[in-house]
């Protein structure tokens, strides 16, 4: 495997930079490290650029960076581009290839580049946000583009890859600006990874939440109500009410106490919290009696109050409150996607105020109410430590020694981990839990934050041994993240086979004819006593059609009543999941489904 690059001190640097700025460290190979893959993708994202630019002259481009699922590229042309577009933009990346074209690095004057490309606004308006006078630009045969690399030596290297969508997306994500084309692509040094990776979208459109959401009736979003607000049908609410019960009986049992703050707060409360400085583009904000209120896009300062309600003691630590909080965020209309991304949300928030002598054993918890409740639903999980954001509050000794302290107590477990640099939250490093679902994808969802920052500027206190006002140490703490994001990933994880204890539909009874339907609603009447939901198939169709309705309907098991079973007081029962029939007796099917959702512990 040939180079491509050098690493240095965690930094990517093309071979062309390593030469311009004599740059030396650890030699990056053509493989399908995240550092290869890196370079190859932005040099694939260039390389569709200029394809759009052969295909369609008049095309300006704004950025094209490499993101977690492969690389996009902002532009703008006259004609409307859609899916059906990208074999033909592929065919001409791959023609472009072909004549193995040297990929240059150049340094230029902001005044060159501005005079050079001053009829083109994109370019523009990516100048302004670089503040170097000197800058660089990277060509390739005819197509050139502002650019700080890294990027190949050559296209001849680019020969697998996928363009996978097109979409829309604000000029530099402010949804105030013009609407300009994105697409969305992915590529690979090796043939059979970028094979393996189209067989997973494949599988993915399958499961999509969106549409399995639909085929089950669990949600739904109505554009007349505004968007990225999801509205719960039946199903869905059932499916949600029975994940909340299982979380709250998990809380109860490891010591949290519910606790419940207001949706709307005045915004000298937000100013203190540093959210009004920080989160303000992310906020909704209204106005009552003449004094301005901002709703809640977090539930961290309402649990300060509680907590501060009281004189508390240190034996009393540490003290944990938790709330199924709904929360508000401004999103752009461009980033919403399914339950993924939406407006309005309900996080499993938890704050746990402690000593700071307990912050490790706080972590340990969290750590092992966070594997149980995975364990559950089947996740494999992975965790990053993520460090200071570029906008932070809070001095470096605060983020380097609470960073650290997080990292050892991870060491001492020998809990394995990887790093997000500046991916911490703005008052503080964090530990994420990135779930991996059944087709490989990773998600976001958990989170552990160590914030001494918040007590602080709403200067809270316990009393101490020695009945001295001490400030606590306050940890965020979310397993799920949200309610929403997380059903949204549970739903393509299992696609759409939910485990039994939290099924909308447990139980579907399906009478074989008008005599049986009466012993069918004595059976749900006692399933619902049970907590155990159930549905009725009595429609006017044939026996065989409604096995397939229900079928369809993914539900764990089907029970089958016939004039056999009313008169022994039976069921047929069908469970889906283990491909296996048996008869039993209504005792005994009942006492079963009772006996799966106690084993359904977190």
């Amino acid at each position: 495997m040939e180079p491509i690059g050098i690493l240095n001190d965690g930094q990517i640097f093309d071979l062309q930079t390593a030469e311009a700025l004599n740059i030396v460290g650890d030699t990056i190979k053509a493989d399908d490290s995240n550092e290869s893959l890196e370079i190859l993708r932005h040099s694939t994202a260039h390389l569709m650029a200029q394809a759009i630019k052969e295909l369609y002259p008049e095309a300006k481009f704004f950025v094209g960076p490499v993101v977690n699922e492969g690389f996009y590229y902002d532009f703008k042309v006259n004609s409307k581009i859609s899916d059906e577009d990208l074999p033909k933009i592929e065919k001409k990346m791959k023609e472009l290839a072909d004549r193995k074209l040297p990929i240059t690095r150049h340094e230029t004057s902001r005044e060159e580049f501005y005079e050079k490309f001053k009829n083109d606004e994109l370019k523009q308006a990516v100048l302004k946000n670089i503040k170097d006078e000197v800058i660089t630009v990277y060509k390739q045969g005819d197509f050139e583009d502002l650019c700080r690399g890294p990027h190949l030596p050559n296209t001849r290297m680019i020969r697998s890859f996928k363009l996978t969508r097109v979409a829309g997306a604000y000029l530099g994500g402010d949804e105030k600006n013009e609407m300009i084309t994105r697409i969305y692509g992915i590529s690979f040094f090796d043939k059979k990874a970028l094979n393996d990776y189209i067989t997973m979208l494949e599988e993915a459109k399958k499961r999509d939440h969106r549409k399995l959401g639909t085929e089950l009736e669990l949600f739904t979003f109505n554009d007349e109500v505004g968007a990225g607000l999801p509205l719960w049908l039946p199903n869905g609410a059932r499916l949600r009410s029975k994940l909340e019960h299982l979380l709250y009986k998990a809380h109860r049992i490891r010591g949290y106490e519910p606790v419940r703050g207001p949706e709307i707060l005045k915004a000298d409360m937000w100013r203190t919290s540093g959210h009004y400085a920080n989160y303000k583009e992310n906020m909704y904000f209204t106005t009552i009696d003449e004094q301005e209120y901002g709703i809640k896009p977090m539930n961290c300062v309402g649990h300060i109050q509680i907590f501060d309600n009281d004189l508390v003691s240190y034996k009393e630590l540490p003290k944990k409150f938790f709330e199924y909080g709904v929360v508000h965020r401004h999103e752009l209309s461009g980033a919403m996607h399914g339950l993924f991304r939406v407006r309005e949300f309900t996080q499993d928030d938890a704050h746990i105020f402690c000593t700071q002598n307990q912050i490790k054993d706080v972590i340990f918890e969290v750590l092992e109410f966070v594997d149980s409740l995975l364990k559950l639903f089947d996740f494999k999980y992975e965790i990053e430590v993520s460090t200071k954001p570029e906008k932070a509050i809070g001095d470096d000794i605060f983020w380097e020694t609470t960073t650290k302290a997080i990292m050892n107590a991870l060491d001492e477990k020998n809990i394995s981990y990887g790093i997000d640099e500046g991916g911490g939250a703005f008052y503080g490093p964090k530990i994420d839990i990135k779930i991996l679902d059944a087709i490989g994808r990773k998600w976001q969802c958990g989170t552990v934050q160590i914030d001494m920052n918040l007590p602080s500027r709403f200067n809270i206190s316990y009393i101490n041994e020695k009945g001295e006002k001490e400030q606590p140490v306050m940890i965020h703490r979310a397993i799920l993240g949200s309610f929403e994001r997380f059903i949204g990933i549970l739903t393509e994880h299992c696609a759409g086979e939910f485990p039994f204890a939290i099924a909308p539909t447990q139980v579907i009874f399906i009478p074989i004819a008008e005599p049986h339907v009466a012993y069918a609603k004595e059976l749900q009447r006692e399933l619902i006593e049970n907590d155990l939901d159930s549905s009725i198939y009595d429609m006017n169709e044939s026996l065989n059609k409604r096995i397939r309705m229900a079928e369809k309907q993914r539900v764990p098991m089907l029970v089958i009543l016939g004039d056999e079973e009313v008169a022994n007081r039976t069921v047929a029962l069908r469970d889906r999941r283990k491909r296996e029939q048996s008869n039993l007796s209504k005792d005994e099917f009942l006492q079963n489904l009772i006996n799966i959702l106690k084993g359904s512990k977190i």
